[in-house]
This record gives structure tokens, C-alpha cells and sequence, in this order.
């Protein structure tokens, strides 16, 4: 292998990294006198996902949570805060690292206005749709920009307007949040950034790195690992990086006439593919941010947070200082933390309370 393909394999890796560090979180301390809030499991159909290569099921998991007086005051209506889970976990596993319901109710009782919060699964086979839009994975982008609103829209006491909706995402999820805030600014009015993978098109410091016959070794077993693959269900038995490489090759080089895994990865052969790795960085909001300049300045407020010791906090300053070159009053914060420590602690003090007081809560915003 080649000293280029080499690096290549490092890039690969240290892009997916963040994606993959999934863990059990702190719980944040109970708050006294908060009061319950209903949880609703739901399937939603999203005609976005039909046909996908992948046959990822166009029926998705979808978990609500209605907050305290939506069954007594029944004609209210309510903003809605849409969350997205990170690489590796659905929705399900998304409730344990946040701690809802307790972290909602925290919320409340410590002051946020009351909200819909709304949780869909975007689990693939490989373990995470990336929030992108592929032939082969399903568009999951519109999924979440317009089949999911549409649907809680029309099922639950909502209000509807673009004002009243906001979106927030961690890690993979923080992608996703980046992603569909900077191309659907008709959708949704403020967006939180928790801890985000995925945003520069390559690391800011790439390794030293020689002809390492144990990397050459590695990438090896991986492309004959895939040679091997008869069909996507094939990668359960991979590491989790590797089914990561997977999962961003499905999403961001998706390749209809290549069954049965239906991508392109940008190493084959130990040969690097810079037509595909060409498509990855054209997937990195560092790379594309400043074509959606206009619809970012549509939001009514912008935040964005990352832990002092996430091996993405360079990318996200990066994308802090771009936004602030804008002229953006972006609020952004290093907190102390790793990718995941603190996440249902900021989730319940900071993303909920951020919504309460950027969303709309009444029937006459503009």
C-alpha cells in the first residue's frame, strides 16, 4: 500500500472516530416537584425512505413525549423539538443517554416552557443513516425535514409554523442537525449543536505515518471482509469502525449499479479513490457551509456545544469562528467533558431551555 492510500485509511478513520463513542451518561440530580410527561411510541411512514438499495423499513420508530398539561388543556398548542440520536443506537438507546423522560420534566420544572419533544429512530443497517439523502440508505434528510413534521403536524396539537419548530442533534445526530438546518431553514427556526461529528472534509493534522504493515494488514482484512459481504446484513459481524466506513460510504458515495452493498468506499485495492473522497468532503458542512449562508441567517438563534476533551472539538470551533465570520451571534460553549459525559445534563439545561426561549409558544409569531 501506498504512503497516500495509508493516510487515506487514517483520514477514514479519525472521520468516523467521533461517530463511534456511544456510552452510558451521567444522570443529572432529579428536580423536585417536576411533574410526569406522556410518552407515545409511534411508527411513521416516510415515503422520502420507499425504494432504498439498502431496504432500510420505510416505517420508522418514532418516540413522543407530550409534556405535562397536553391532556388536561386540550386546546392548546405546542412548539415541537425534534432530537437526533447518534452513530450506533436508535431512539430507544437515544431516551438512555439523554434520560428522558426525567431530563424533560426537569426541564419544565426548572423553568423551560412546555414542548412536544420528538425522538425518531434513524438506525441503519450499518448502524446510522448519517442524516443524508442516498439511494441507497433512504433520503433521510427529508425524512426528518418533511415526512416526520408533516406527520406530527397532522396527529398531535401542534403548532405548525416554521417558528415553532426546532431541531437538535448529538454527535452523528449533530451532523444531521448542521446538515438539515443549513438546507431546510423553511422547516425549522432554531437549532442546537450538540457535540458534532462529521464537518471538516479532512482532519486538521493528519499522523505521521510510514508503510505500517499492521494498517496495511488491517485494510486488507476490511476489503476482504467486504468482498466477502453478500448483502448489507453481512457487516454485523464487523468491528464498529469498519461498519462506520460502511455507513458514510452508503450515505455519501452511494453507487446504484454496484449490488449488493450498493457504494463505493474511497480505498479499493489499497488504491486511494479521490473521486470519492471528492464526494465525502463535498458532504462536510465545513466544506459546504458557506453556500447556505442566506438560509442560516433565516434562524431565529443558533447554538452549539462541545466537550473540552471531544476529539471533534477543533472541528466545531472551526465551524464556530466560520458562522462568527458571518457576523452570526452564534452561541457556542467548550464545556467540560468528553463526546458523551455530559449530554443529558446539557440536554435538560441548556438545548431544552435554549428552545424555550427561541421557539414560538403562541399562535401570532412571525
Amino acid at each position: 500500500m501506498k504512503p497516500i492510500a495509508l493516510l487515506a485509511l487514517s483520514l477514514i478513520a479519525t472521520r468516523v472516530s467521533p461517530l463511534i463513542a456511544q456510552v452510558q451518561t451521567e444522570t443529572p440530580p432529579i428536580v423536585a416537584g417536576a411533574k410526569p410527561v406522556a410518552l407515545e411510541h409511534i411508527k411513521v411512514h416516510g415515503a422520502s425512505l420507499e425504494g432504498n438499495l439498502e431496504q432500510e423499513p420505510a416505517d420508522r420508530d418514532v418516540i413522543v413525549f407530550l409534556p405535562p398539561s397536553y391532556s388536561q388543556d386540550t386546546q392548546r398548542r405546542y412548539p415541537v423539538v425534534y432530537a437526533l440520536h447518534g452513530y450506533s443506537i436508535g431512539a430507544e438507546q437515544w431516551t438512555h443517554e439523554i434520560h428522558v423522560p426525567q431530563t424533560i420534566e426537569g426541564a419544565f420544572a426548572r423553568g423551560a416552557k412546555e414542548m412536544i419533544v420528538v425522538l425518531p429512530d434513524s438506525k441503519t443497517v450499518y448502524g446510522g443513516s448519517i442524516y443524508s439523502s442516498s439511494i441507497t440508505t433512504g433520503d433521510f434528510e427529508n425524512f426528518i425535514a418533511h415526512d416526520l413534521p408533516a406527520y406530527i403536524d397532522a396527529h398531535y396539537r401542534t403548532l405548525p409554523g416554521r417558528t415553532s419548530r426546532g431541531l437538535v442533534g448529538h454527535s452523528m445526530g449533530g451532523y444531521g442537525a448542521v446538515r438539515i438546518a443549513m438546507k431546510h431553514p423553511e422547516v425549522f427556526a432554531s437549532v442546537y449543536i450538540m457535540s458534532p461529528g462529521l464537518l471538516a472534509p479532512h482532519p486538521a493534522e493528519l499522523p505521521r505515518m510510514g508503510p505500517d504493515l499492521k494498517t496495511q494488514d488491517a485494510q486488507k482484512a476490511f476489503d476482504a471482509a467486504v468482498a466477502r459481504m453478500r448483502s448489507p446484513q453481512d457487516a454485523a459481524g464487523l468491528p464498529l469502525p469498519e461498519r462506520a466506513q460502511l455507513a458514510v460510504a452508503a450515505a455519501w458515495s452511494p453507487n446504484p449499479k454496484k449490488p449488493p452493498l450498493y457504494l463505493d468506499l474511497p480505498i479499493a485495492g489499497g488504491v486511494i479513490q479521490p473521486a470519492i473522497l471528492a464526494k465525502w468532503t463535498a458532504n462536510a458542512p465545513l466544506a459546504f457551509m458557506d453556500q447556505y449562508i442566506g438560509n442560516l441567517r433565516r434562524y431565529r438563534a443558533i447554538a452549539m456545544d462541545v466537550g473540552d476533551q471531544d476529539p471533534g472539538r477543533a472541528d466545531a470551533k472551526q465551524l464556530a469562528m466560520d458562522l462568527e465570520s458571518y457576523g452570526f451571534a452564534l452561541r457556542f460553549e467548550v464545556y467540560h467533558g468528553t463526546h458523551t459525559s455530559a449530554v443529558a445534563e446539557r440536554f435538560q439545561n441548556h438545548v431544552l431551555p435554549f428552545f424555550s426561549e427561541t421557539l414560538c409558544h403562541t399562535t401570532d409569531c412571525r
